[in-house]
């Protein structure tokens, strides 16, 4: 025997309400769930609600406020009655006397005479009509020559550009420091009371300018030494650029010890610059590690190199010698580029073009191109017509040669 129970719903519906809520931009408070706190502090996280919850308005082309301009004959035949649009003055309702002061003209001070102002002439004078953004001192310093001074009308003065006034400008300009100078008049302009003692005159290092100098910062001290330790080495490191398939980096090698790089230094400075000794000794320099670029400055106008030369001192190689001595003056030499530096993560699977683990230097004599080069980037500051040159170069155009040998006029 089987039994069946059936199933009986005497008029039960089940009513689906809809909920179109949006979850809560933030969580609540007894529960500790991580979130940004910057977004408590703009308003786009309310974006998402107000898309949500759209507001069913019906809006007519009227806005909710139609206008029968049918209503007036004036508006559409010649000749009618207009007095329903322009109506008598003198039957317009009373003026309530709260709203009679936007009847008023507006107070207007001109010369220190006051226009449209009401009550007793001796009373005092309302505030001059300026603009909201201008600051406080301005409109006091008016107030107070007021109707003293009026303003004065600029004149066009011609001014003279002809060649002998611009040199006569130009020499008036050296005036401050050529002949009224005085270094007790120049004052620190964040300490009134620290005076300058000793003046320099700027000029352009030409015994480094042709050399290009870069500024490496590190994010830690390199050499893996304590701070406190003195790490001698760290003058005559090399950074050699490296490239791999995905990524460009710098190898930092550094001698063994510190006696080679004692005897490194002491080999270069006992030859003049671009001096080669026949019987120098190589120097090994060992991989450390390597590094990546974080951020690279192409422009540093703020930072150079500074050398103060008071002109009494002199090497006696230079006495001896055909070279003259330097005067007195601050040489500058400016950085190309700057650069910040980090520890590159070691990665074995990473495919290297030419990894060198030791590098011997030895100095070599410059070639000719490296001195052609050289003299092209000391005629900046040696030659004086260095100017009228390259414009005569950039006027003339430049002269490239083909692969077969011709010459090609690039510009002209």
């Amino acid at each position: 025997m089987s039994f069946k129970k059936s199933a009986k719903l005497d008029l039960l519906v089940r009513v689906r309400y809809s909920n179109p809520l949006p979850a809560p931009p933030c969580p609540p408070k007894l529960l500790d769930i991580p979130t940004n706190p910057l977004r408590y502090a703009r308003p786009e996280f309310l974006n998402a609600i107000a898309e949500d919850a759209l507001l069913p308005m019906i809006v007519d082309a009227e806005c909710g406020m139609p206008l029968d301009l049918g209503k007036w004959e004036s508006l559409w035949e010649e000749g009618a009655d207009d007095s329903s649009l322009n109506p008598d003055p003198s039957n317009l309702p009373k003026l309530d006397p709260k709203d009679a002061f936007l009847l008023a003209d507006p107070v207007v001070s001109v010369g220190g005479f006051t226009h449209g102002q009401a009550g007793p002439s001796n009373g005092p004078a309302p505030a001059p009509h300026v603009l909201w953004l201008r600051r406080t001192e301005y409109i006091s310093s008016r107030d107070e020559k007021r109707g003293a001074i009026s303003e004065p009308k600029h004149v066009i003065q011609e001014i003279d550009v002809s060649r002998n006034a611009q040199l006569r400008d130009i020499e008036t300009s050296f005036k401050a420091c050529n002949d009224d100078f005085d270094v007790s008049t120049i004052r620190h302009p964040n300490k009134p009371n620290v005076t300058a003692v000793e003046s320099f005159p700027v000029l352009p290092d030409s015994e480094i300018w042709a050399n290009q100098y870069d500024l490496f910062r590190f994010s830690e001290r390199p050499g893996e030494r304590a701070l406190d330790v003195e790490d001698p080495r760290l003058d005559c490191a090399i950074l050699r650029p490296m490239k791999t398939e995905h990524d460009s980096f710098l190898a930092y090698y550094l001698t063994q010890d510190d006696e080679s790089a004692e005897k490194f230094k002491e080999q270069r400075f006992a030859l003049q610059p671009y001096e080669v000794s026949e019987d120098q000794e190589e120097t090994i320099f060992h991989f450390v590690r390597d590094y990546e670029t974080v951020k690279v400055e192409q422009e540093v106008p703020n930072e150079f190199l500074l050398v103060l030369n008071d002109g009494e001192s002199q090497d006696l190689d230079d006495v001896l010698g055909d070279k003259p001595a330097r005067e007195k003056g601050a040489y500058y030499k400016n950085i190309e580029r700057k650069m910040l530096l980090k520890k590159k993560r070691a990665n074995a699977y990473e495919q290297y073009d030419d990894k060198w683990e030791i590098i011997r230097v030895k100095h070599a004599p410059m070639s000719k191109e490296e001195e052609e080069e050289r003299e092209e980037a000391l005629a900046e500051v040696a030659d004086p017509e260095f100017l009228t040159t390259i414009r005569d170069a950039d006027a003339d155009g430049e002269i490239e040669v083909d692969e077969m040998g011709r010459d090609i006029d690039v510009a002209s």
